[in-house]
């Protein structure tokens, strides 16, 4: 079954979002235009339609929109179809939807959570593969040191940062660029 997407707005620009009969199978962070962040939802989700979301898949926009502007939101309750997805990329999202907004663990932290504290590496590969940025928060995961560390979402870095300071958390023990 092809997935269906919608674009919303949020605080940041023009989000997309995808799903199937199982839950999400896809988030997509704003791209320079509604036009390319479409492009690449239709990229991501080749066969699939542009349609008007279903109630759990509103909520689960209304709660990404909300966080996005600053405020309290759940997203942990949001159903995520992880159904291809990589078995130990799951772990690794399972742990970083562990991370309370505000908070940050380092890719070496979560490595040692799942049992394999020299996998730091491959932690960050599969966030870097993350289909659910925002609901997975892997913007969360730091280098070591509190280096910001790489960010594969459009804008790289400087998105990551951006989500960090609407969160309030800190990179590096100092303020994120937008405080």
């Amino acid at each position: 079954m092809s997935a269906e997407f919608a674009l919303f707005e949020t605080a940041i620009g023009t989000c997309g979002i995808a799903w199937g009969g199982r839950g999400l199978v896809g988030v997509q962070l704003p791209e320079p235009s509604a036009d390319e962040t479409r492009a690449r939802m239709e990229r991501r989700h080749p066969g699939g339609s542009e349609t008007s979301p279903p109630p759990d898949v509103q909520r689960a926009i209304d709660a990404i929109a909300a966080h996005l502007r600053g405020e309290e939101a759940d997203l942990s309750i949001i159903d995520l179809d992880m159904n291809g997805v990589p078995e130990f990329h799951r772990r690794v999202y399972e742990i970083a939807r562990e991370i309370p907004s505000g908070e940050t663990l380092s890719y070496g932290e979560v490595a040692t959570r799942l049992g394999e504290p020299s996998a730091a590496r491959e932690v960050g590969q599969a966030l870097g593969r993350n289909p659910f940025p925002i609901v997975v928060p892997c913007h969360r995961v730091l280098a070591a040191g509190g280096k910001t560390g790489g960010f594969s979402a459009p804008g790289g870095i400087a998105t990551k940062l951006r989500l960090l300071a609407i969160e309030g958390a800190r990179a590096n023990g100092i303020p994120t660029l937008f405080d």
